[in-house]
């Protein structure tokens, strides 16, 4: 019988997840629940792997093609120039970082093929995106900070585009602290819900007659929009209310206390 994960281990891959330490109590019952959760999983895995190949003795993932293993470890060797090996823990996290790059590269891509109204990403709008994110001249050290000049490029361009992504880069650069999911979600709703009051205010002040002082006002407060100026302004915001609490991160509680239109 296969044994099971030790608790310190559990322990170890739980820290990335939160902050609080763990009793060893707890650390035990984590082992059981992932133990219980690898029971209920890999039949479910098994079975769908069967079903897309009746023929198949190695159990695949069903639910997406993933980068190969061997290839990715044998290209990451290639690289090492002051350790002997590559670990099983870092061929995975690779992988899971190259995917991430691969679908960055898409989304921006994809973005611009829908801003030329077509199905179909063609070279063009490839290399728009890689001219967004600076990648002619990659620099592993700059990466993160390339992604985040991505996103702004993005929008500025008209495309539309605001990801979780973009909004967890700007938390971490502007905000000096992590934002939780449903702080990002909140985030988007409010930020095209203040688009959408804006819109309306352009065209009502666009009228004949209209203000024209208010106008410039709106197209003004637009432009910050889209340049992210109010997304920053909100994290940033967001941030302080949360390291005057004690916090350590972002969470709902302290975007939906902003006036969004301050």
């Amino acid at each position: 019988m296969a044994k099971p994960y030790a608790p310190s281990h559990i322990g170890a891959v739980a820290s990335n997840f939160t902050e609080m330490r763990l009793a060893g109590a707890v650390k035990e019952r984590l082992v059981e629940l992932a133990c219980e959760e690898i029971e209920r999983l890999v039949p479910e895995m098994e079975q769908a792997t069967l079903a897309q190949d009746a023929e198949r003795k190695t159990l695949d993932d069903p639910h997406r093609t993933r980068l190969n293993y061997n290839r990715t470890r044998g290209l990451m060797i290639a690289q090492l120039s002051a350790v002997e090996s590559v670990g099983s823990a870092a061929v995975q996290g690779g992988i899971e970082h190259i995917e991430r790059h691969l679908a960055a590269l898409l989304k921006h891509a994809e973005a611009a093929a829908e801003k030329d109204r077509v199905a179909t990403i063609k070279p063009r709008h490839l290399e728009i995106a890689i001219q967004g994110m600076g990648l002619e001249n990659e620099d592993e050290e700059g990466m993160e900070t390339e992604v985040v000049q991505t996103e702004d490029f993005v929008v500025s361009q008209g495309g539309g585009v605001l990801t979780e992504s973009s909004l967890l880069a700007l938390a971490k650069t502007h905000a000096k602290m992590p934002v939780t999911r449903d702080a990002v979600e909140e985030l988007l709703e409010t930020y095209y819900m203040v688009i959408e009051q804006l819109e309306s205010d352009i065209r009502k002040h666009a009228q004949l007659g209209g203000n024209p002082v208010q106008f410039i006002e709106s197209l003004g407060r637009m432009k910050t929009l889209m340049s992210l100026g109010w997304m920053r302004s909100m994290l940033s915001k967001a941030a302080e209310t949360a390291r005057e609490r004690g916090y350590k991160r972002i969470d709902v509680e302290q975007i939906v206390h902003i006036d969004p239109f301050e």
